[in-house]
Order: structure tokens, then sequence, then C-alpha cells
């Protein structure tokens, strides 16, 4: 009798937890949910790389969350086994390439002769790096980099900051507007269609939070200023991958 009232209150313990299991709701559900709770625009939902999670990409960047809809991560997933690769950064890789493509129209180029890579930099007209990286721009060029800027406004949209950036895009030598507002001079303000809350948008999608930033040429986002010699090398070992 022991024996079997042990056996049955172990069988009891067994199956309670399983029956609180909430079901898996449909990827249409969870896409909704997000945007219903967080108010978030969903670009795609796909099964995640950990087992019961879905990997979010979102206009704030990628986000998880586990197959009822009821637990949401938020960070960086990266893999032990493959040198700590960055799994969040490579799920939006592709997807900033083809984001990119629609702002082609609306970049500041400053190219390069002898063209060999193309990097992407998010800016702000006010940011200390920002300036440094806009003084090496001849280095950069010279070692083959043609650097292609977006506006990155670090007030935000609406703000001063973000007019002072429209006010560069839309003057009538950007290039000169660029170069003297980087210096730290006055521009006159000027209006148009530059989408200076679209470039700004966009890099909230990348995960961008600071300036500078930059995108390389497989979609790989690096925070922060880098010497024209390290960028190079660093252009350089993401092309033979």
């Amino acid at each position: 009798m022991k024996m079997k009232l042990a056996l049955s209150l172990i069988f009891s313990l067994v199956m309670v937890p399983a029956t609180l299991i909430a079901a898996p709701i449909a990827p249409e559900q969870l896409k909704q949910k997000l945007t219903d709770t967080l108010g978030v625009d969903v670009l795609s939902i796909e099964p995640a790389p950990v087992k019961g999670l879905f990997q979010v990409i979102t206009n704030r960047g990628v986000l998880y969350i586990n197959e009822d809809g009821s637990k949401l991560f938020h960070g960086n997933l990266y893999d032990l086994d493959k040198g700590m690769d960055n799994l969040t950064e490579a799920a939006l890789a592709g997807p900033r390439m083809e984001m990119l493509k629609p702002f082609e129209d609306k970049m500041l180029v400053y190219k390069a002769k002898d063209e060999k890579h193309v990097v992407t930099v998010f800016t702000d007209i006010t940011c200390g790096y920002c300036r440094k990286l806009h003084k090496q721009m001849a280095e950069y060029n010279d070692l083959g980099i043609s650097v292609r800027y977006l506006a990155f406004p670090r007030q935000g949209v609406p703000s001063e900051n973000a007019e002072q950036m429209e006010a560069v895009w839309c003057a009538k030598d950007p290039h000169q507007a660029m170069d003297d507002a980087k210096a730290g001079k006055a521009i006159k303000a000027a209006s148009c269609d530059a989408n200076i809350a679209e470039q700004y948008n966009l890099g909230a999608t990348f995960g961008i939070n600071g300036t500078p930033a930059l995108i390389l040429e497989d979609g790989t986002l690096i925070p922060g200023y880098q010497p024209p010699k390290d960028l190079y090398n660093n252009l350089e070992r993401h092309a033979k991958r």
C-alpha cells in the first residue's frame, strides 16, 4: 500500500507541471503580441539558434521570445563552441545590407579614387570621434576606403541636432557643409526631403546607440571610431571570410 501511494505521489508530481506548460502560439500571434505590448515594428520572425525560442528582428534590434509568447529576452547570444561568435550580430548582418539599399541616394559619399572597400558610417556632426574620423577622410580614401555617411543625430528626432544635420544634407554643397559642420562652423538652415528621421530610425533598427557606427560590406556593425589602417585591416579580414 505504501509503495502504491508513493508511486502515485511521484506520478502526480511529474504530471502536474506538464499541465501548466502553455501551448506554443503561431509566429503571427507572437508578432502581434510584440507589436501591441512593446510598440515595435516586427520585420521578421524565425526560429532562433536556441531551441524553444524565436528570433525577432524589429525596428529596435533583435529580440528573442519563447514559443508561448510569455517570456522575452533582449541581449546578445553567443556560440561558445565557435569562438564566442555573436549570433545576434550575425542575424542582423544580411538584413542590414538590404535595408541600406533604399537609402543609398540619401548618403553623402566620400569616394576613394582606387576603391577597394566601402563602409557606411552613421554620424553626428557634434560627436568628437566623428569629427576625428572626418579629419582623416583623405587617409581612408588613400587606402581605397570609400565612406558613405548617414545621419544619426544623438539627441534624437526632432531636436536642434537633427535640424543641424538636415541643414548639412540640404545645403547647396552638402560635402562642404559637412566639412564645415565637422569643423565646428555654423551651417545655414535648410530643409529638403533628406529624411533625417528615417536615417535615424534605420540606425536604431540596426542596434546603433552612439556615433560613429560603422557598417562593413558584409553588414557587420562596428561601434565607435576606427583609425584608417585598423579599419582597412578589419575590412580585409571580413572580405576573406
